[in-house]
């Protein structure tokens, strides 16, 4: 057998997969329609988006997976397939840390997928108030960076917002490119970017940019855009930010921690029901005494729970009086953490349930 005709069977065997791909996609499009109209048949309010379903059937995925495609891009194809049969039943508006191109909203494509109506907000406290008030079904907050720890504005945040929950959470993978509008970045005067940004690539700033004036902004877009103005101006930030400005992308990757990474929270009004594999966050407080932390924790403890996380902020009610943020691996439906938490509403001066959801998948 000549190559040509080797090469024209191949070809022929992925058409007709194609077909089989095509058919199948729709026949499932179609499904979904039909869970659609069998959801608008019910009194209840109808909540179409399932994370904790969603987040089972990549899973499930996953674990069927033989290659040679890699998991992470098995969970990329299924999470559009999704989203484009998701919007069939509703099309979802996210809120998320603006201007188009950012970080943020890289994190609503891995999560969301990209049939989805995308809402930009200038801050984050107003992403809050945009799924407050159902303008957005669901927002998308950073709550923690790898490199730089938390942020502050996310917990603060949910002090205000007493009536939504956290649905999910996505880790992306944080990669920061230098960008200008010529190659010769070496001899530039301003570095723009977020504070974020600049925090995360210090030490590769330090060596190759020593002199240049570090000028923080609200967001990498933002700085893209001065850039673009100002030849003796360089700016970081992500490839889709690049690729939406068209810059230069002069030196890739120049972030300090090669497993840079961010961790975001959907938020919503929704109570996830159980996945199987679950994370839930807490937010307790208590009065300034010696060992008032000690016995919070230790329900947690007794009850065998695996606390991931605890941050503290001001309560902004006492000074020097905190309010402490967890994380623990569960759900709130499962006999062990209810327990914990019925010892924990005892002994603290407030609780709040922030939400449990499906643990991120990669």
């Amino acid at each position: 057998m000549s190559e040509t005709i080797k090469l024209q069977e191949i070809r022929e065997n992925i058409d007709a997969i194609d077909d089989q791909i095509l058919e199948l996609m729709n026949s499932r499009a179609k499904w979904a329609e039909k869970v659609a109209e069998a959801k608008q048949g019910s009194d209840e309010k109808v909540k179409f988006y399932r994370p904790e379903r969603e987040a089972q059937i990549l899973r499930r995925m996953i674990s069927q997976n033989s290659g040679p495609l890699k998991d992470e891009q098995i969970t990329r194809i299924y999470r559009e397939i999704i989203s484009s049969c998701l919007s069939l039943e509703e099309k979802l508006t996210i809120a998320f840390l603006g201007p188009e191109g950012t970080f943020s909203q890289s994190a609503v494509h891995k999560h969301f997928g990209h049939s989805v109506t995308p809402l930009p907000c200038e801050t984050i406290d107003l992403i809050f108030r945009e799924v407050q008030a159902g303008s957005a079904d669901y927002g998308v907050v950073p709550i923690e960076n790898s490199t730089e720890g938390v942020i502050t504005h996310t917990l603060d945040s949910f002090v205000d917002s007493p009536s939504l929950r956290i649905c999910g959470e996505v880790d992306l993978r944080i990669h920061q490119n230098l960008m200008c509008q010529t190659d010769d970045w070496q001899s530039t005067k301003r570095v723009y970017s977020h504070q974020q940004s600049l925090a995360q690539c210090r030490r590769w700033l330090d060596m190759h940019l020593p002199k240049a004036e570090r000028i923080p902004v609200n967001s990498n877009t933002e700085a893209i855009r001065l850039a673009c103005k100002d030849e003796q101006a360089v700016a970081i930030g992500g490839q889709q930010a690049a690729d939406i400005y068209d810059i230069k992308v002069v030196q890739m990757n120049i972030e300090d921690q090669p497993n840079n990474t961010t961790r975001f929270l959907i938020i919503g009004e929704q109570k996830v029901p159980p996945s199987g594999k679950d994370k839930t966050s807490l937010l307790l407080s208590t009065t300034n005494k010696p060992g008032a932390l000690y016995h919070l924790l230790k329900p947690l403890a007794k009850n065998g729970l695996d606390m991931t996380r605890i941050e503290s902020r001001p309560s902004r009610c006492v000074n020097w009086d905190y309010v402490f943020f967890l994380d623990v691996i569960g759900h709130e439906d499962d006999e062990n953490l209810k327990q914990a938490l019925e010892e924990l509403q005892q002994k603290a001066e407030k609780l709040r349930v922030l939400g449990s959801y499906p643990k991120a998948i990669k």
